[in-house]
């Protein structure tokens, strides 16, 4: 797939691990939908639809994932 303009509501976000890795997020409003896809330079690799309803839960899970555990939470024993 090559790249196409973005929607009016979207934008990308560079990838830190290779070289011209993107997401791209672009919203679908007459859709009910969000996509979030990821490029290798000019080719589209996979993408994922979701319902407005999910992106919620998907900011939830992201920023859950920057939270640090206390001290005791992470002691094995």
């Amino acid at each position: 797939m090559t790249i196409t303009p973005l929607p009016r509501q979207g934008s990308t976000l560079l990838g830190r691990d290779k070289t011209g890795r993107r997401l791209r997020v672009s919203s679908h409003p007459d859709a009910g939908r969000v996509v979030l896809s990821i490029w290798q330079d000019d080719i589209c690799r996979a993408t994922l639809r979701l319902a407005e309803e999910d992106v919620p839960e998907l900011v939830k899970m992201l920023s859950s994932s920057l939270i640090q555990p206390s001290a005791k939470e992470s002691d094995v024993g």
